[in-house]
């Protein structure tokens, strides 16, 4: 039998506009809560009040585990408490599970003055959503944030792809003002024959991954490689780039793929929004720090002598595809760098993912798909919220302050991105006044062997002139983010000078 497309969340989420969605793309649907009003004869309101909500669960439990266990394709649309039912739980093993996300405050927006039996109040909604949010996230193959009306019809395409993809690939729906894109993460999904374009591909690379990985994306029109390392985010390498495209006959019909690190995806992204002004990037992240950050929410650039990413613009992906299988070709050291992104989304998110991510004893690029699913889901939420970095989206700079300055001054040749921000996220924390937290993340980075210090051959004045040229400093001076516990983040906070100085000072002590 077919697996069918379930979409499971909260009352309100949309789950009737998904059906729509489905029943216009030409799949058979299938209602819970009106098959549910049908058996009982009466209203769900009503059997509530007559039967009590033990009974309801029993007989939801029966029609619902039944409709899975003999479903042949479709899509379904389960009520909200349907996930309760260990049989249902059970029986959705074998079907695409999609979570249509909602907060409590918009779902109460949504059915306020409604007849729900469990939700009467603001207040009701948001213990619910709390006590059930767990079981649709665990349940979930795919998460679409329910931003508009249309997100579930332009999402389906990839929604309907995952049940060909290797087992574990989830799929995150990544929308914002600019638009939205598929992101899938998951091991071995490059070799599942899925792409997000029609078109040529025309794969943008450093010859150390183009060798390992290009062949997985085929066919492609041609290949540019750059060489390894920072060095290639330049105006530089950014003119060859362009060149070597036009050279190679691309049209603005083409797509660029973005095979590498962080590197890689600022350079090609930052070329796919310059070529003949403007066409499409689908980034293809190959390390940690690319596949939990930097490959989502459009930021792309160079540096500058001057400072890091002082030359960019905003580039929105077609898609992005996080295959964790390619990790596995990571050094000890560059997992370690890249699993600094991951614990400052942490810091950030609080919550399930800070514990996730604290207590994580070895970096196993096999037990990582969880942690790069919650953080691009994370970013991708904070993307969501403000693309063009008016405001919230400044959050993600925590520990990047220090960070860069620290890239800046050692011209991107000493430290690792990820090093560099090792020892920006423990200033940022002596800045706000959270020893206690400073000095747990600083037993984190020490077991993942991070560095925790400056070298002293690192001039501190150099250090310091840096972060005056940070270039999201406004008249005001350089707003820090700062944070004294997990989850509770504060932009453009003005410190003393001083202070500045002495948190910079004790990194060398």
């Amino acid at each position: 039998m077919r697996p069918a497309i379930v979409f499971i969340g909260f009352m309100g989420a949309g789950k009737s506009t998904a059906l729509a969605a489905a029943r216009e793309a030409g799949l058979e649907t299938v209602e819970i809560d009106e098959l549910m009003e049908r058996e009982l004869g009466k209203p769900i309101r009503q059997a509530f009040e007559e039967d009590g909500e033990e009974a309801f669960r029993a007989r939801e439990a029966e029609v619902v585990g039944e409709l899975l266990e003999k479903a042949d394709g479709g899509a379904i649309a389960l009520g909200g408490g349907s996930v309760l039912s260990e049989r249902v739980r059970k029986a959705l093993d074998r079907h695409t599970v999609v979570l249509l996300e909602i907060d409590a405050a918009e779902a109460w927006r949504r059915i306020e003055g409604t007849e729900r039996p469990l939700a009467t109040s603001e207040a009701d909604v948001e213990r619910l959503l709390a006590e059930r949010l767990p079981l649709y996230e665990e349940l979930a193959d795919a998460v679409v944030p329910m931003a508009d009306i249309g997100a579930v019809a332009r999402a389906l395409p990839a929604i309907r792809a995952l049940a060909e993809m290797p087992a574990g690939t989830k799929l995150l729906w990544a929308s914002s003002q600019s638009g939205d894109y598929p992101i899938l993460v998951g091991p071995e999904i490059l070799g599942s024959g899925w792409w997000p374009l029609e078109g040529n591909r025309f794969c943008v690379t450093d010859r150390d991954v183009g060798p390992l990985f290009g062949e997985r994306l085929q066919p492609l029109a041609a290949t540019v490689e750059v060489e390894p390392g920072e060095g290639a985010k330049t105006l530089g390498w950014t003119e060859a780039v362009l060149r070597e495209l036009s050279q190679q006959g691309m049209s603005r019909e083409d797509h660029v793929v973005a095979l590498g690190g962080g590197v890689v995806g600022d350079l090609a992204g930052f070329c796919a929004h310059l070529y003949q002004r403007g066409v499409a990037v689908v980034h293809v992240p190959t390390t940690l720090v690319a596949q939990v950050d930097s490959a989502y929410g459009g930021k792309t650039g160079v540096d500058l002598p001057e400072g890091k990413n002082y030359a960019g613009a905003y580039q929105l992906p077609a898609g992005v595809l996080a295959d964790t299988a390619t990790l596995r070709t990571l050094p000890r050291e560059e997992l370690a760098a890249g699993f600094v992104e991951a614990l400052k989304t942490g810091l950030l998110a609080g919550g399930p993912l800070w514990e996730r991510v604290r207590t994580i004893e070895e970096i196993d690029p096999d037990d990582l798909a969880d942690v790069v699913f919650a953080c691009a889901r994370y970013k991708c939420g904070i993307v969501a919220a403000d693309e063009r970095d008016a405001g919230l989206r400044n959050v993600l700079n925590l520990g990047h302050t220090v960070g860069h300055a620290i890239e800046a001054a050692t011209d991107y040749s000493r430290y690792r991105h990820g090093e560099a921000i090792s020892i920006g996220l423990l200033a940022a924390l002596r800045l706000s006044d959270a020893p206690g937290l400073r000095d747990e993340c600083e037993g984190i980075l020490t077991r993942h062997g991070l560095p925790v210090r400056l070298d002293p051959e690192v001039a501190i004045e150099d250090v310091l002139a840096a972060l005056q040229r940070d270039k999201k400093r406004t008249a005001a001076g350089v707003g820090f983010v700062l944070l004294s516990e997990p989850g509770q983040p504060r932009t453009g906070q003005l410190v003393d000078p001083a202070k500045v100085r002495a948190a910079v000072e004790e990194l060398y002590s």
